[in-house]
């Protein structure tokens, strides 16, 4: 099995919003088809970091509004956690 590449340094201090901007700009500019092969392959390969990123940065806040609970019969779930 593959292992994933390790994201770029640069890519790991993007705000997720900054992230998913950046992907949806690359996203648009592959759909129009515009692009050299090349690029075309780079952007996507970018794209697909952006993706992972986005994706650790939405488990991270999932994390920080969930909290893991386990039951007296020994089942774990979730509940929200009080952010106030």
């Amino acid at each position: 099995m593959a292992k994933e590449p390790t994201l770029p340094k640069e890519l790991t201090t993007l705000s997720f919003e900054d992230a998913l901007k950046e992907l949806e700009a690359i996203v648009q500019q592959l759909e129009r088809g515009q692009v050299k092969l090349d690029e075309a392959i780079t952007a996507y390969e970018r794209g697909a970091l952006l993706k992972r990123h986005c994706e650790q940065k939405l488990a991270e806040a999932k994390m920080k509004v969930e909290k893991i609970v386990f039951s007296a019969d020994g089942s774990v779930g979730s509940q929200p956690t009080d952010l106030q």
